[in-house]
């Protein structure tokens, strides 16, 4: 046991370093999330990741650990698909809207499931909208019914997976567990994830992890790395289904024509008040989040 062999590997530098196999990839992350490795390991396999990178295997390898170990939420045995919504980012200077896409997608009878936690002390997240919403915690046991959004808490659904995303705290760098919560899908049945990138980058290697793992997804340029449209410009978005990537949405140049009016400040308070008038008509759905509600729901009618 041991994952020394594995940190000789991909330890050598951004040139020297060598990619894992998809078995060895999940070999290192299963003992990894089952505390069977020093923090000193921990620390060395997240640095040398966040300078060698990860490979589409290697993603592969490392959600085949974690779906492992995930506790799935249950079929709602309605064949209606669950859209899943990671949101890890949070709000930084734009208010995070990724409540209000689950709100208009459920409110479109699909299930939704909100997961997260906060990984920074300076960003407003999801779960403090939601609770602004007087939208409580999901019982990670249970199916989440269409029409219906449910928050589960990462620590929930894996609590060796929030330690790994907290190292964060410490070393002050991302590692694998922030580019695994936005791709790994902890429901069983039919469903959608819904994931986001920051740099250009993320989006080749998680483009190619859907492709080999054979996904149903959507993937798009969000919100500061939350995976709900900008609301002031039209992204680009893909859909995979069953791993095949087809063009949904090209990006357009520039900001939109018309612009919403968001809240001033991107606080909890102010941005579920900005969310109840969306939903009570008072306020439009911007043109971005709309269409990308459009694209979801077409994608949902496939699976």
């Amino acid at each position: 046991m041991g994952i020394s062999q594995y940190i000789k590997e991909i330890g050598r530098g951004k040139d020297g370093a060598r990619a894992l196999s998809r078995e060895q990839a999940g070999d290192l992350l299963g003992q990894v999330l089952d505390g069977l490795v020093t923090d000193l390991e921990i620390g060395a396999f997240c640095l040398s990741m966040r300078i060698k990178g990860e490979t589409a295997e290697e993603m592969a390898g490392f959600l085949d650990a974690t779906h492992q170990r995930l506790a799935c939420l249950p079929d709602n045995g309605s064949g209606t698909p669950t859209v899943v919504l990671p949101s890890y980012n949070g709000a930084r200077k734009l208010p995070v809207l990724t409540p209000l896409l689950g709100l208009l997608l459920a409110r479109e009878g699909l299930a939704v499931l909100v997961h997260g936690t906060p990984t920074e002390s300076a960003r407003v997240f999801s779960a403090e909208v939601l609770a602004a919403l007087d939208i409580s915690a999901h019982d990670a046991t249970k199916s989440i019914a269409p029409g219906t959004l449910g928050f589960v808490a990462t620590e929930a659904l894996c609590p060796a997976l929030k330690r790994l995303l907290d190292v964060r705290r410490v070393v002050g760098l991302r590692n694998p567990a922030h580019s695994l919560v936005k791709i790994m899908n902890p429901c069983i049945g039919k469903s959608l994830v819904v994931s986001s990138y920051t740099h250009p980058e993320y989006a080749v290697s998680m483009a190619q992890t859907f492709e080999l793992i054979k996904a149903n997804a959507m993937l798009l340029r969000g919100t500061e790395g939350e995976v709900v449209a900008d609301a002031r410009r039209m992204p680009q978005m893909d859909a995979f289904i069953h791993g095949q990537r087809r063009l949904l949405q090209e990006a357009q140049a520039g900001t939109l024509a018309s612009l919403p009016d968001l809240p001033k400040t991107p606080d909890a308070i102010s941005t579920a008040g900005y969310i109840r008038a969306v939903m009570a008509g008072t306020q439009p759905v911007p043109a971005s989040i709309e269409r990308q509600v459009e694209h979801i729901l077409r994608l949902a009618s496939e699976l």
